[in-house]
């Protein structure tokens, strides 16, 4: 690839800049370059070799011996561990430029550092996270098939996509209606395609009840919305499993027979994928019209300048938007 991924820092105040500059200790000799969005002082402050550039492009040939930033200095000190909402605009319009460098073209994906919700509220943003800023940067953007968000965690060899993510386990059963969870396959499966060169996509529907309702004796949601959508899509020529008992849908075997699962609510998606592999997982949003991974971890501000921060997340992070970008500009 001879575009460059683009990275944003996160919340300052917590472990990005260090597993930023951790990331690029371990990558530095490989491709994708990618170049950083953020304050070039606070990666200083990381003990690695800096270069400031202006675009993205300007990474590419300093990436193997300095880690390339766009310096965009903080409005206010940074206290490891205690999160300014003075800073948190600069988090904000970091993110913004960086969404306009992949659509631009001139960054081929975006991976994004953990963000603080609190300050960001506090400073007056008003999206649930960078998910749906995310979606609302891109949105007057062609994109040619279903459109997201949609949520996909991946560990190893799952995929698993949410139909809802961040909300009370009293209101999913509500919030589980047909049109979500068609919507979510679809974009699901054609995400599969685009972005993972996955020609015929394998879904696997996860049931909303304990043993899949048990034919209505423990809960209805099985028969009355999810076997009629999961006919219904495959009369559009998608391959979905009817709902499955999710606590047999996990295990080496059955993740063998699906390439990615349709989960119906947080942690029926997020257990499996962090028992897999705790320190590697990736979040990825698909159904946008960029390429968007992040790791599967906040903030950390209680470890953070430490020297403690593990990278593992942000690195798979960074590998994966480079295959899904490769994927996206092959076809």
């Amino acid at each position: 690839m001879t575009r460059p991924l683009v990275l944003t820092l996160g919340e300052p105040a917590g472990v990005g800049p260090e597993i930023v500059a951790a990331a690029w200790n371990a990558l530095k000799t490989e491709p994708p370059a990618f170049a950083v969005i953020g304050d070039a002082d606070l990666l200083r402050a990381q003990g690695v070799l800096v270069v400031e550039i202006n675009t993205p492009a300007d990474a590419l040939q300093p990436f193997g011996r300095a880690l390339p930033v766009i310096h965009r200095p903080l409005p206010a000190a940074v206290e490891v561990g205690r999160p300014d909402p003075a800073n948190a605009p600069a988090v904000a319009d970091g993110i913004e430029e960086a969404v306009s460098f992949v659509l631009s073209g001139e960054a081929s994906g975006l991976v994004t550092a953990p963000i603080a919700k609190a300050p960001m509220y506090a400073s007056g943003f008003r999206f649930p996270g960078h998910t749906e800023f995310i979606a609302e940067l891109t949105a007057d953007a062609p994109y040619p098939g279903t459109r997201g968000p949609v949520m996909m965690l991946t560990a190893k060899d799952l995929r698993a996509c949410l139909v809802t993510i961040h909300v009370a386990l009293g209101q999913v059963a509500e919030l589980i209606t047909a049109d979500r969870v068609a919507r979510t396959a679809r974009v699901v499966h054609e995400s599969l395609k685009r972005d993972f060169a996955i020609a015929r996509p394998r879904l696997a529907m996860a049931a909303l009840n304990p043993h899949a309702g048990e034919g209505g004796a423990l809960g209805v949601e099985e028969i009355e919305t999810l076997r009629p959508v999961a006919a219904q899509l495959r009369a559009e020529g998608i391959d979905i499993t009817d709902p499955r008992p999710a606590d047999t849908l996990f295990h080496d075997e059955a993740r063998a027979g699906y390439d990615a699962a349709l989960c119906m609510y947080h942690d029926q998606a997020l257990i499996p994928v962090k028992t897999l592999d705790f320190w590697g997982g990736v979040n990825v949003s698909l159904g946008l019209p960029i390429i968007r991974t992040s790791p599967d971890h906040g903030t950390g501000f209680d470890i953070a300048g430490q020297g403690i921060a593990r990278a593992d997340s942000l690195i798979a992070a960074v590998r994966l938007a480079s295959e899904m970008a490769a994927a996206r500009a092959a076809r």
